[in-house]
């Protein structure tokens, strides 16, 4: 048994892949600290736990579309903003400087970011920017992406600005990145592959006298579906390369990012801005040092093949509440 979970625990640390979340925000260019204001996804924790899931959400029905595994779980503190601050979002994959890959160089996909009140109800996802393909490439070039040719090359910021005159309040920010690596074949078609979908959400509390309220959204789950084109594409364009040959794709050049349109109501132009020093840590304790112990392992089975047993597992339920909740600044993440 105990060879077991030292293999399941050696497979855990191997899943990093170059996967990516939020690790901190920049308001107006100065860090509120890492993981501030961030619902971090499960296996990572907060108070210094540490860890690296940073594993995709691929089930479009899945309440984990919303905010990640356990995005209904409060963050400590909510990040304070006023219409118009330059808001920027810190994506990396296992280390937060600018060394870090961010994001595997075949990840390719859009970065979309939606606003909604704080908690979330029906449809009440705005989008607010987005960006995909942005230059076509002959095959077997995949063209210029949002995540790997804007965000990726740019350690990982990924820019907007919070609405102009907005009303007072707490809202969440749900950002998110869509690798289309495997997304020629829908996740529902063949659970090997399907698009990546890598969300977080962010609690921030809105300042001011701003009288604008946010119009209907969208719903997570809910605002995309495996009949997208944004959703299920082929990057590389090809019918004829993969041996065995995985897709039969058409090959189609332009690219629909899924989802609704930008709302009137955003910023016409997003535009990077500099950044000061990060604040706080700046790498995570891998999970293997402290699963088992104080730690809620949520979406991973492992099953040893010789005794059929199950390591490690365990199942959790979201409970998203109807009604804002201050987060309180000793509140536990396990």
């Amino acid at each position: 048994m105990a060879s077991t979970l030292a293999l399941f625990l050696s497979l855990l640390a191997g899943q990093t892949c170059a996967h990516t979340f939020i690790w901190g925000v920049f308001v107006n260019s100065v860090d509120q600290g890492t993981n501030k204001g961030v619902r971090i996804p499960a296996y990572n924790g907060q108070n210094g736990k540490g860890g690296y899931n940073n594993s995709p959400v691929k089930d479009l029905d899945s309440i984990d579309m919303r905010c990640n595994v356990m995005g209904d779980v409060q963050a400590h503190d909510t990040i304070r903003v006023a219409p118009g601050d330059n808001l920027t979002f810190d994506w990396h994959h296992e280390i937060r400087n600018d060394t870090d890959d961010v994001i595997a160089s075949s990840h390719h996909g859009p970065s979309l970011i939606y606003i909604s009140p704080d908690p979330p109800t029906e449809n009440s996802f705005v989008k607010i920017w987005h960006e995909g393909k942005y230059e076509s490439n002959p095959f077997p070039q995949a063209g210029k992406w949002s995540t790997t040719s804007d965000i990726a090359k740019n350690f990982g910021h990924m820019n907007v600005r919070v609405p102009e005159g907005l009303k007072a309040g707490y809202y969440l920010i749900r950002a998110e990145m869509i690798g289309l690596h495997e997304g020629d074949v829908s996740w529902k078609a063949n659970p090997r592959r399907g698009a990546q979908f890598y969300a977080d959400c962010v609690q921030i509390e809105v300042t001011g006298e701003g009288t604008i309220k946010l119009p209907e959204g969208v719903s997570f789950p809910g605002a995309y579906s495996y009949s997208d084109p944004g959703v299920v594409h082929n990057i590389y364009c090809s019918t004829e390369t993969a041996k065995p040959k995985t897709s039969t794709t058409p090959c189609v050049t332009d690219y629909i990012i899924p989802g609704p349109t930008v709302w009137s109501g955003a910023w016409p132009q997003t535009t990077p801005v500099s950044v000061g020093p990060v604040t706080g840590a700046t790498t995570a304790t891998p999970w293997s040092t402290w699963i088992g112990t104080d730690s809620v392992v949520t979406s991973v089975t492992f099953v040893d093949v010789k005794s059929q047993t199950v390591v490690g597992s365990e199942k959790y339920t979201a409970t998203w509440s109807e009604v804002y909740e201050t987060p309180s600044a000793t509140a536990a993440r396990w």
